[in-house]
């Protein structure tokens, strides 16, 4: 087994975070168990990161630009593919998902594999856009993260996000309209091309019965009905299958039932209600152009048939692949060490330059039951945690993601029983650890008592749901799991 590379600073650190857990989930959807997947997405996280790294250390083009790539989670993603294949020719298949295999040795893996002009649109659109444009659009359609989220990691100006993302979908459509036209093409395909560019284009323009006809047929206009119409509500789906391939459709699911558990259904500033204010005059628009939205699920369908491990019932939640399988209980030793921090301040840490890492799922595995406690006689005075009678206001979980030798990277979830307008978070350490970074909130530290506050875009949570940041912290000799959590005063009961 590779060893994995080691993150060259404390914000590299937290994006492996983030991108391992992508990994993981497509790997799991890859192969035939939690050993397997872990083994097959520790391969693939070290071939893509070297191969984004020598990337970016490349040499650049004659006119100044380097060459296009896909973003970072798309593009171990992919190596998750690539390795798979590899497995399969090197005799390791059988720990491989079975209908994974069959794609594997049809003609469908060799769409992604061969000429470039034949290669799904939504990759070579993808491809086409400037880094930061393709991240926005990646984080937002497919790993459903909040527009707010996004806007922080990229720098964005939270108030002009929604502008920013409706420019991308545009910038990404007109890359794949151009695309669709240069796609070698059958003559009837080639007569279609023009009309269905004509219809995307235009919200109010009704589609024809003949081109309706043609789209529940063709899987390549289809696709490339998909990609032309942003809004339509198939663009989500198009990313996902064009570039992962088979399990796309799975992926995308199981992403957006993480991000729902993360965030809650229907919270303010979700991927859905980010997009922008519009979203009466959209289900119109849907509403006007029912025959062609029609056509697109139905071929999204057949699509999704070729493309993905659910046998011929199209039902992409029934096949032993699909989304409803249980993700990996034990993912494997954790990710790789990261170079020390400073010590932090106890003044706030700036939000524009937290990583924003997405908050840690439920059921993920308590960091603090791998270390002893420290002795009595070193340690503060914990506060009596409610009893087992009581009804507690907030449970708390705190899961130690990676350690190395001086620094260590935490998540913490808490489950608040009421509805919150605002919240703040409050524990101790016992062994002197100082808070450098964190992301989805705002932090200040006195002595071993640190307090994180609620960031603009997460302060409301309602009763039951959950609130959830992370951080990176600095530790020397001993690194003991904090204690005596407190949400908005009160004390919290740790959960399981």
């Amino acid at each position: 087994m590779p060893d994995l590379p080691t993150p060259q600073d404390a914000s590299e650190a937290a994006l492996f975070s983030e991108c391992w857990d992508a990994v993981l989930a497509y790997a799991d959807l890859c192969t035939s168990g939690s050993t397997a997947a872990a083994q097959l997405g520790r391969e693939a996280f070290a071939h893509g990161i070297r191969e984004a790294r020598a990337a970016d250390t490349g040499p650049v083009r004659g006119t100044g630009r380097r060459p296009a790539r896909l973003p970072r989670i798309p593009l171990l993603l992919t190596s998750v593919r690539t390795t798979a294949a590899a497995w399969e020719e090197e005799g390791q298949g059988h720990k491989l998902d079975p209908d994974l295999r069959l794609w594997l040795n049809s003609d469908k893996a060799a769409r992604y594999t061969g000429p470039p002009l034949q290669r799904p649109l939504a990759l070579r659109g993808l491809r086409d856009l400037q880094q930061a444009d393709a991240e926005l659009l990646w984080f937002t359609e497919v790993e459903a993260l909040p527009l707010p989220l996004v806007a922080g990691r990229l720098g964005l100006d939270p108030a002009g996000a929604a502008e920013e993302l409706q420019q991308v979908r545009t910038l990404f459509r007109d890359r794949c309209h151009r695309n669709h036209l240069d796609t070698p093409m059958d003559a009837r395909c080639r007569s279609y091309a023009r009309l269905l560019d004509a219809v995307t284009r235009s919200s109010a323009a009704e589609t024809p019965d003949d081109l309706s006809r043609h789209l529940a047929t063709c899987v390549q206009c289809a696709e490339a009905a998909a990609c032309l119409r942003p809004h339509g509500g198939a663009l989500p789906g198009a990313l996902a299958g064009g570039v992962i391939g088979w399990g796309g459709l799975a992926y995308l699911e199981r992403r957006r039932r993480a991000a729902e558990v993360r965030l809650g259904p229907g919270r303010p500033g979700s991927a859905d209600t980010a997009a922008g204010p519009g979203d009466g005059e959209q289900k119109a628009r849907v509403a006007r152009n029912s025959l062609l939205v029609a056509a697109v699920l139905v071929s999204v369908l057949a699509l999704g048939v070729s493309l993905m491990p659910f046998g011929g019932s199209g039902d992409d939640l029934g096949a032993p692949g699909g989304a409803d399988r249980q993700p990996v209980a034990d993912p494997a030793p954790p990710l790789p060490s990261a170079p020390s921090l400073p010590p932090a301040t106890s003044k706030p840490a700036d939000r524009t330059t937290r990583n924003s890492k997405p908050p840690a799922k439920p059921g993920a595995s308590e960091g603090g039951d791998r270390h002893t406690e420290p002795q009595g006689t070193s340690s503060p005075t914990a506060r009596p945690e409610p009893s087992q009678g009581e009804d507690p206001v907030c449970r708390v979980e705190y899961d130690l993601v990676n350690q190395w030798p001086d620094g260590f990277q935490a998540t913490v979830t808490v489950t608040s029983a009421e509805s919150l307008d605002s919240w703040r978070v409050a524990w101790s350490f016992r062994d002197g650890q100082r808070v450098g970074q964190i992301w989805d909130a705002s932090v200040s530290q006195d002595g071993s008592r640190v307090t994180a506050t609620a960031a603009d875009y997460n302060k409301s949570v309602p009763a039951g749901g959950d609130l959830a940041f992370g951080f990176i912290s600095s530790w020397r000799g001993k690194n003991s799991p904090p204690y005596d959590f407190e949400l908005n005063g009160h004390a919290c009961a740790k959960s399981g």
